[in-house]
């Protein structure tokens, strides 16, 4: 009986120990989650800033030379030499190729001696239709004569008949020696034409550059035989000005055209270039360039029309084939709020952003006008409102953050990235 009555107190301890265990259990979970809210959740953040916006057309270009020359000979010969080196800046005018003259010489003397050959012919018979001519002055006269004695009867008829047929014989001569006069001037003058086109080929054996430019690797070296307008010798580009080509929407052409006719848009463009070092890509900037061409037809194949935009290019920074990055500029949007891209996220209702103030976050309803990737940096968003100049926005940890958790600043915020030089995302 004694073991019976110790029975019910050890089935209540028991009982009573795994009660404890769970709540004990509860109370750590809930110390543990009391602990984890007051954690600060690091973040990267920056400030909202408000700058002039440049409203832009983005586009890929291609670098055109203005002026491009495939160099020929327009003669045939034997090249003697090549005077210039490749990829060497020309200037119009200056000697390129020279080519063997000495059968065009020797076909110069040979045409000059039969040009004083035949001056000396046509002299000649010049000189022959002076003397008939003079001689057929006579027999006129006497012809004259005899015609008035006949009709007197001082001389018979047949003298008269003798003396004007001799008068029309001299008249017939001094036709003839007429036309000897033409034939012969008539070889003069084909004489000096066919030397004044041999002269000319002896001026096409000195081959000139057309144009100022940047000479390409020479095709036919010295020694060669070219034959006249066939094999392109070298071809010269014209480097500065010079052109870029892009297109741009058919939707944006009309606004183009209109402030195009108010004054004359300006175009920068920008290259990737290889960074030597081995930093990586480096971003070359060029400003200066002017849109002077848009094309008289819609490309309807891509929707777009072909623009051209002419650059100085004195610093020969641009080149032919070469692809850019352009910036056809419409206009400025003054004070507008501009905030890093990544900051910007996107729920059911819109897009938003988190908020720092006073140590916590908090979200924010935004709306962005567009977007636009600097010459260098990332994505930049331009907002419409929600946010202001100052605000200090989040950019890397939105994914951890809970409305009015607190934050631990992993960086010092500044203000956003200049965008003067800003280009929109189409």
């Amino acid at each position: 009986m004694k073991h019976s009555g110790l029975l019910p107190v050890f089935l209540w301890t028991c009982l009573g120990a795994l009660i404890c265990i769970p709540l004990t259990s509860c109370t750590r979970v809930a110390a543990k989650a009391n602990t984890s809210a007051t954690e600060a959740i690091p973040v990267r953040a920056v400030r909202a800033v408000s700058e002039d916006v440049p409203l832009e057309i983005a586009a890929v270009g291609n670098v055109e030379a203005m002026d491009s020359v495939d160099v020929k000979s327009r003669i045939a010969g034997q090249i003697n030499r090549v005077a210039f080196t490749e990829g060497q800046s020309v200037s119009k005018g200056q000697l390129l190729f020279s080519i063997d003259r000495e059968a065009l010489e020797r076909q110069t003397l040979e045409q000059q001696a039969n040009l004083e050959r035949d001056a000396a012919m046509e002299l000649q018979a010049r000189a022959v239709v002076a003397r008939d001519a003079a001689a057929e002055k006579q027999s006129q006269s006497e012809a004259d004569t005899a015609r008035q004695l006949g009709a007197l009867g001082v001389i018979s008829g047949q003298q008269v008949s003798q003396l004007v047929t001799t008068s029309d014989t001299s008249k017939a001569a001094l036709h003839a020696d007429q036309a000897a006069v033409e034939a012969a001037a008539g070889s003069t003058r084909a004489d000096r034409a066919r030397l004044a086109e041999t002269q000319l080929q002896l001026r096409f054996t000195n081959i000139v550059a057309p144009i100022s430019g940047r000479a390409g690797a020479v095709v036919i070296k010295a020694g060669n035989m070219v034959r006249d307008n066939d094999t392109t010798l070298v071809t010269l580009r014209q480097l500065a000005p010079i052109y870029v080509a892009f297109g741009i929407p058919e939707q944006n052409l009309t606004e183009v055209r209109r402030l195009n006719a108010a004054g004359q848009l300006t175009v920068d463009v920008s290259t990737d270039k290889t960074n030597t070092s081995g930093s990586g890509n480096a971003s070359s900037s060029v400003k200066g360039g002017h849109l002077v061409f848009i094309d008289n037809a819609v490309d309807a194949t891509t929707g777009t029309i072909k623009l051209k935009a002419v650059f100085p290019n004195t610093d020969n920074t641009l080149w032919p084939g070469e692809f850019v990055n352009v910036r056809l500029r419409l206009g400025l949007e003054t004070s507008r709020t501009v905030i890093p891209e990544s900051s910007v996220q996107q729920g059911l209702d819109g897009k938003y952003v988190w908020l720092i103030q006073s140590g916590t976050a908090s979200t924010v309803p935004i709306t962005v006008s567009r977007t636009y990737r600097p010459p260098s940096g990332s994505e930049q968003a331009v907002i419409g409102s929600g946010i202001k100049s100052g605000d200090m926005v989040v950019t890397e940890g939105q994914l951890r953050l809970t409305a009015r958790a607190p934050v631990a600043l992993l960086n010092t915020p500044g203000a956003g990235p200049s965008i003067s030089n800003s280009t929109p995302t189409p």
